[in-house]
């Protein structure tokens, strides 16, 4: 099986390094993709989230057999976009400490803005809970892989067209946030889950870390991820 990884928010596709080995040895072909805006020399002010969407469409296209979609935090809204598009190309999406997005009109970051472009913050806005289990020598990797997110990105709205996406099967990897807590927003109807409880076939896995178990829990996390492609 092709698997598409998609990195969160300031994260190039090298973050998922120590995951690929993993799956690999499953079986199955890891793809991790570094989106739009992200490389060295990107020009940041002009990709917007529509062009993070079109490259990850793009990539799915590139395979003749549907592929799975592995998608880490802000990556999500991406990843559902692309979904959007290439329904019938998408054999499972597996959202890891994040959820389908549902549509959005335009948005302000929730993090500080420098130009066009969202740099890594200040690792003290984060959440405690985000930030659990990461060593000294991770967040330092994760300074050394970072670079600055596209504010187009960040900020774009998205619209959603086709509800066959509702027919892909999902699987929520929840580290930071416990899936009885995901499970709750849906039972609420939270505005942040109505993209969520739409979905006809939800898998949920716990893994008790932080929001980057690319970094803090890899084993774990490949685990899941393999185990969600049998």
């Amino acid at each position: 099986m092709d698997v598409i990884m998609l990195p969160g928010y300031w994260l190039r596709g090298t973050s998922w390094d120590e995951v690929e080995p993993i799956i690999a040895t499953a079986g199955h072909v890891p793809h991790p993709l570094t989106l739009p805006g992200l490389d060295p020399d990107a020009k940041v002010a002009d990709t917007s989230l529509q062009t993070q969407i079109d490259a990850v469409v793009a990539a799915i296209d590139g395979f003749a057999k549907p592929v799975v979609l592995v998608a880490h935090s802000g990556a999500s809204v991406a990843a559902n976009g692309a979904v959007d598009a290439r329904p019938d190309k998408v054999s499972r999406v597996v959202y890891v400490d994040t959820l389908p997005m549902p549509e959005r009109g335009v948005s302000e970051s929730e993090y500080p803005a420098d130009g066009d472009a969202v740099p890594l913050p200040d690792f003290g806005l984060f959440d405690e809970r985000e930030l659990k289990d990461l060593t000294p020598e991770q967040f330092e990797r994760f300074r050394s892989l970072a670079a600055p997110e596209p504010l187009g990105v960040v900020t774009a709205p998205i619209e959603l067209h086709d509800a066959r996406r509702h027919e892909v099967p999902i699987t929520m990897i929840c580290t930071s946030m416990p899936s009885s807590v995901a499970k709750g927003f849906i039972e609420q109807h939270h505005p942040w889950v109505s993209e969520l409880e739409q979905f006809r076939e939800i898998s949920w896995v716990d893994i008790d870390t932080g929001h980057w178990p690319q970094f803090t829990r890899p084993r774990e996390l490949g685990d899941a991820i393999v185990a969600a492609l049998a």
